[in-house]
């Protein structure tokens, strides 16, 4: 039998100590509660935005303008409107004052000593998006956390949230630190889910290599698993979202690139701009994230990323933005391999499908249906501005978590909850098979069927059902027969299992939304219907069974 660890009281337990959770944590001790962060990792270089970012989507008045066309614009590229208005409104309120703060901590938010807005831009639109150094943010943040009291657990991911009558009473995480693993099981008021994207659900651009991704290849949709197993709703799980940057070579920060997307003639693939521009990028991808794809398909691919023709001042701008948009790796090579952006064009590409701004719903106090559990940063459904919304929800939620904290009298047993002792016995199968196949087997299988049967390439009644099916035989065979050696193994086993759970809900809402719209591409509905825009699918679990309802848009 895997050990038990003597049970955790924290007033607020957060899960992730990425951007979001950080700023939770930040939040949560200022207002006078216990905090303690539970990390897969170590939060000085974890989440998406471990080694940096360099864009953070915000609303400054004085250089803005007005507030409603700007708000508008935000709903134009990436997420788009697979958002609630109401959220997006109350993010743009607050992120002036959150870029004050990191600013005050020690985050350069100022170019030159004035706040510039560049990149992820049209023409003659509104500039969305603030320009700032982020290499050191991760830093920065763990440092203030830590000033405040709060109690960092590295190597210790929270695996599942325990709750009693509706309400949250605490949550399960594996102490990874030794070769054996250890469960920990933690007694709170309230609850932060900020566990990060969904990696490694699909295969990456170099199949089999599934850390080869553009995002953080640990953040593997727990939170939204572990939230739906709970009876949390889920949201908008059906519309996949990508990313895009250099070919093979998997870094996010194509609005930090100075050049244009041509195609091999030098022709622009996009009509924003046709020479390099400091301030707007290129949007194309950003409007037409399928612009890689569809260039290639139809043999006018592929499409180059070309710099040439940039400034010496605007070349010195983007390389030092790429530094801190944390694409050291990728200049290191370059260095190496003498490749000059000046001179040479970079292929571009669509990355796999992520779950970006897709999960978790929840209210304008970031609060779920399940009282006392909050979510954050990019696991929410509802909402998604990246780093900028996860700093701003992460501040939010920590306050709301502690004021509901402070107004819970006493813990409870957490460590008695039924689902703690099925997870015991779940790890402990696991870790005592000593033979069987691992991670790696179950989590390739489950790209192939996500890839094959809810791709972004094309869906349809037959497909969705035929990869449900194998989906419900492939987590049947993981329970009965997957086996791990360590705790490092069986961190990713959970990991593996969590997937299965995460793409389940992307079966069973696909096939819910009988039309086309985004990535979402039904062969047998191929139009947009105008009567679903605005129209929400959200998922539940109850009594084991998933309840799926639309809403409306807020």
């Amino acid at each position: 039998m895997i050990s038990f660890e003597k049970p955790i009281e924290a007033d607020v337990l957060i899960a992730g100590g990425g951007i979001g959770g950080l700023m939770a944590a930040i939040n949560a001790a200022d207002h006078g509660v216990r905090v303690v962060i539970a990390e897969k990792a170590n939060t000085e270089r974890s989440g998406s935005g471990a080694t940096g970012n360099d864009h953070f989507l915000c609303y400054i008045p004085e250089v803005c303008g007005e507030f409603g066309p700007f708000l508008e614009e935000c709903f134009g590229t990436l997420v788009g409107r697979f958002q609630d208005r109401s959220l997006m409104e109350l993010h743009l309120k607050e992120s002036y004052d959150r870029v004050k703060d990191w600013e005050r901590w020690g985050i350069q938010m100022k170019i030159d000593g004035k706040y510039e807005f560049v990149g992820h831009a049209l023409p003659g639109r509104p500039r969305t998006h603030l320009k700032y150094a982020g290499a050191n943010q991760k830093k920065v943040l763990t440092r203030e956390a830590k000033k405040r009291g709060v109690i960092i657990m590295n190597k210790m991911p929270i695996t599942d949230v325990i709750t009693k009558s509706g309400e949250i009473i605490g949550a399960i995480g594996i102490n990874i630190q030794e070769k054996e693993p250890k469960v920990q099981v933690f007694r709170a008021k309230s609850v932060i889910l900020a566990t990060g994207a969904t990696t490694r659900l699909y295969p990456t651009q170099s199949p089999g290599m599934m850390f080869n991704t553009a995002f953080c290849p640990s953040s593997t949709g727990t939170g939204r698993a572990a939230a739906y197993r709970a009876g949390a709703k889920l949201i908008n799980m059906e519309l996949p979202y990508t990313h895009a940057g250099p070919k093979y070579f998997s870094r996010c920060g194509k609005a930090t690139w100075i050049g244009v997307l041509r195609d091999p003639y030098g022709k622009p693939v996009g009509p924003f701009v046709s020479e390099p521009d400091k301030l707007h990028g290129d949007a194309t991808a950003d409007i037409w994230n399928t612009c890689f794809t569809d260039m290639h398909k139809s043999g006018r691919g592929p499409v180059y990323m070309s710099c040439q023709g940039i400034s010496p001042e605007d070349y010195e701008y983007m390389m030092w933005a790429l530094v801190q948009e944390g694409n050291t790796a990728m200049l290191d090579y370059m260095a190496k391999e003498g490749i000059d952006v000046r001179k040479h064009m970079v292929e571009f590409n669509r990355y796999e499908p992520t779950l970006a701004g897709r999960g978790i719903e929840i209210d304008e106090k970031a609060e779920t249906n399940i009282k006392g559990l909050y979510a954050v940063g990019d696991e929410v459904g509802n909402f998604c501005a990246f780093i900028a919304g996860a700093a701003t929800f992460g501040w939010i939620a920590g306050k709301n978590a502690a004021e509901r904290a402070k107004a819970v009298t006493s813990f409870d047993k957490a460590e008695e909850s039924q689902v703690v002792k099925d997870r015991m016995h779940l790890y402990s199968e696991i870790m005592g098979r000593g033979q069987g196949p691992n991670w790696k087997e179950a989590n390739l299988a489950v790209q192939q069927i996500m890839n094959d049967y809810a791709g972004i390439e094309v869906r349809s009644e037959t497909l969705l059902n035929a990869g449900l099916k194998y989906l419900r035989d492939l987590k049947k065979k993981v329970y009965q027969d997957l086996s791990a050696e360590d705790s490092h193994s069986l961190m990713r086993c959970l990991e593996a299992l969590d997937l299965i759970e995460v793409g389940e809900t992307i079966f069973l809402t696909a096939l819910e939304r009988k039309e086309t719209r985004g990535m979402h591409r039904r062969s047998d509905y191929p139009f947009t219907n105008p009567l679903m825009d605005d129209k929400f699918i959200t998922i539940r679990q109850e009594g084991g069974k998933p309840v799926i309802e639309w809403r409306d848009r807020k």
